[in-house]
């Protein structure tokens, strides 16, 4: 940029002049400032990728796969002097025709977290190896072990033995990651080994169905088949994330890879390394999105929050008055606006801990004091049971269902767990509002409306839905049990015009 000269304008007195000249300074530095401070793409990425490279491993697997005997030997009985025969005489002939048991070898990606050798990777690139080797950019091979590993993350912790002190590299915050920044991405693809490829962050949040704690930062960084479980790094050389899952067609990179976020995987790592597995926070409650109708039924302005479609015996949320129904609006201070914030922010808080949930019960705000638990590996579906009763129940019709009190022939059709009672539907007009919203043959109603009790009767469900009609409610909100799983379907009152 051409500057302008300015020894003469304090010689001559041209003030002017000279304030001109200081307007034209000042609008170059500060707009070369800002241009160095924007976080645009660096000339070259071979010194982050130098530096990076030595701390990236390859992951090699082997797993023997246990296979039935086919050989064609015969079942004596133990003991037998033909025993010994017949299994040298099979194994002369497996070898001499080329039968060996059999193994199953897999590629994968990971990075070093410490100096002593703690190694993250994904746990589906580990899973059911009976042989793990790690292989350094130098091409030095380690025998690994397995330190924990969490399925629902998708994450693993190994070690490995060096004489050497290893380079390793240090997480992020991914939260202040942004779409458009630039990232790097550095593994195993195809085998090929430490490879580096470049792009940025497409999206924040994705949910790609792969578990209950979906986060992932989505970008357009090239990662093939081989690259889970390796580290994603912004300019600075921080891990913001893990490589774990792509999605193509053809099983190749089409600019859409997914990564698990470093603020997610972090504590998860530090408990496997502690404790050998996850230790999450637990509440106790199962969760559904409030859907512009289930809001409007519901009285809310807004569709936000976690709606609690079932509440777990015994769990916390059972033991400090969490109820059906209720909206879950904050946890721990922390605004739930959409229903998968909420697994996350419960997984990662302490367990023990002592939190405020806030709630939404029948149009009014209240707060709650929890005491989380730790979550159960075994934490199943909690079918709900609703009280028994002999009163004689006739099919019945209302919005398009036909609904019936379940009867030892209803339960052997619909094949219904003997401890479960109550109405259910027979079958559903195909184009009744309660069809059109998702409603099937065989949904065990159990809660109708305002009311806080199951319907015993069909003539139950008729009379909440005469109820909601004649207090001028447009939708009403069913929950409904369907192969052991609770949720809310709001339903329209009337066709909107």
């Amino acid at each position: 940029m051409t500057i302008l000269k300015h020894e003469g304008y304090l010689k001559s007195g041209n003030f002017l002049g000279l304030a001109v000249w200081l307007c034209f300074a000042m609008l170059w530095y500060f707009g070369n400032m800002g241009a160095s401070l924007a976080k645009g793409a660096p000339e070259s990425f071979a010194p982050l990728a130098e530096r990076l490279l030595p701390a990236v491993v390859n992951i090699s697997t082997t797993q023997n796969l246990r296979r039935e005997n086919k050989s064609g030997t015969p079942n004596l009985p133990q003991g037998s002097p033909l025993e010994e025969y017949f299994r040298e005489f099979f194994e002369r002939q497996q070898r001499g025709s080329g039968k060996q048991p059999r193994q199953a070898t897999s590629l994968g990606s990971g990075f070093v977290i410490s100096s002593d050798g703690l190694i993250v990777t994904n746990n589906h690139v580990i899973d059911g190896a009976d042989e793990i080797s790690v292989i350094f950019h130098d091409n030095t091979r380690l025998d690994a072990k397995v330190i924990g590993k969490d399925k629902k993350t998708d994450l693993a912790l190994l070690k490995v033995k060096s004489k050497k002190s290893l380079p390793f590299v240090r997480f992020g915050n991914s939260d202040r990651s942004k779409v458009g920044d630039w990232v790097v991405a550095i593994g195993n693809p195809f085998g090929l080994g430490g490879t580096v490829t470049a792009g940025i962050i497409s999206a924040r949040a994705r949910n790609i169905n792969a578990g209950p704690y979906d986060d992932f930062i989505q970008t357009d960084a090239s990662i093939n088949r081989g690259n889970s479980g390796g580290p994603m790094f912004n300019l600075k050389g921080e891990v913001i994330g893990i490589n774990t899952a792509i999605y193509s067609p053809s099983g190749g990179s089409v600019g859409i890879g997914f990564a698990i976020p470093a603020n997610l995987a972090r504590p998860i790592i530090n408990q496997l390394n502690e404790f050998g597995r996850a230790k999450r926070g637990w509440l106790g409650v199962r969760i559904q999105t409030v859907t512009e109708e289930i809001a409007e039924s519901l009285g809310m302005k807004d569709p936000k929050g976690a709606l609690v479609a079932n509440v777990t015996p015994d769990g916390p949320a059972e033991k400090y008055g969490i109820r059906v129904g209720d909206v879950i609006t904050d946890f721990d201070r922390r605004p739930i606006t959409d229903m998968r914030e909420l697994p996350r922010a419960v997984a990662e808080t302490k367990v023990g801990k002592a939190v405020k949930v806030k709630i939404l019960r029948q149009g009014k705000e209240k707060t709650i004091l929890i005491t989380l638990g730790e979550f159960p590996e075994n934490d199943g579906v909690v079918t709900s049971n609703s009280p028994s009763t002999n009163e004689v129940d006739k099919p019945s019709t209302v919005l398009g269902l036909e609904l019936a009190k379940i009867n030892p022939a209803l339960r052997k059709k619909f094949k219904i767990e003997d401890r479960v009672d109550g109405v259910i539907v027979l079958t559903v007009k195909e184009d009744s509002l309660a069809g059109q919203q998702g409603l099937l043959p065989g949904d065990i109603i159990r809660r109708v409306g305002r009311s806080q009790e199951a319907p015993s009767s069909a003539a139950d469900v008729k009379k909440q839905v005469a109820l909601a009609r004649k207090a001028g409610e447009k939708t009403i909100l069913f929950l409904i049990e369907r192969a052991g799983n609770s949720r809310f379907i709001a339903v329209q009152l009337q066709k909107r015009g």
